[in-house]
């Protein structure tokens, strides 16, 4: 992996596993922070799980990121390496035989660092996720040398998947911007889910940022209850 270092200010969005709602969290923040007139890059270094189309490999997460953040960049800069099997990447890649293109994502931070202010990245899967046979997203993290929010489930299980990526993340010397509880069941709240919170700031003085509710979601739209619960945090000052 050679990437450079992230030269606007940014976050990258991770997760304390898949399908905890990365995508709509970044696509949030993104959007909030394009309300506040930054302009606003959106970066997906690779996806799975892509869908066939007569252009090519299509991610449905670059589509709603370039909509929610309102860029201009091309969906091939937002997310320039595509795998069509849901898998992690280094298996996705290895059984389509295309190696994950390091240099097309230096390419997209380049061209799209240039006209932004700042930039939301996405990873894939949690952070010991990995990318190649020497890669995991926490290498990429470090190596874009950008703060990390994660993501976590609002249920039981969470504190302990929360805690395992703090550490993971701050042994590499991640700094952690803070942790959004996502899919909170407003309506059916058990003690699993109202503990959960208070527990991770205090083990972990992390702060939890954002709880977001749980809402039927139609992308490319963001539900307004997830935008309010987004649009209360400070963004700007935590970007790195």
């Amino acid at each position: 992996m050679n990437l450079p270092r992230l030269p606007i200010p940014g976050l990258f969005i991770t997760a304390t596993d898949t399908g905890v709602g990365k995508t709509i969290i970044a696509g949030a923040i993104a959007r909030s922070l394009k309300s506040a007139g930054r302009r606003v890059a959106v970066l997906k270094p690779v996806a799975t799980g892509c869908a066939s189309v007569r252009e090519g490999l299509v991610s449905e997460d670059a589509e709603f990121l370039a909509a929610a953040s309102d860029t201009h960049h091309p969906l091939d800069l937002i997310c320039p390496n595509r795998y069509q099997e849901a898998l992690a990447p280094s298996v996705a890649a290895r059984r389509a035989k295309q190696p994950l293109d390091w240099e097309a994502v230096a390419r997209s931070i380049r061209i799209m660092s240039a006209d932004s202010d700042a930039m939301i990245i996405e990873g894939v899967g949690g952070v010991l996720a990995p990318l190649d046979d020497k890669t995991s997203v926490r290498d990429m993290i470090v190596a874009l040398g950008t703060p990390a929010v994660i993501a976590a489930r609002a249920g039981l299980g969470t504190i302990n998947h929360t805690l395992l990526t703090i550490e993971a993340l701050r042994s590499a010397g991640v700094p952690i911007a803070g942790v959004v509880i996502n899919r909170y069941p407003t309506d059916s709240v058990g003690i699993a889910e109202e503990s959960a919170p208070r527990e991770i700031e205090r083990i972990a003085k992390a702060p939890i940022l954002a709880i977001v509710p749980e809402e039927r979601i139609h992308l490319p739209t963001i539900p307004a209850g997830i935008m309010s619960a987004i649009a209360q945090v400070d963004w700007e000052a935590l970007l790195g």
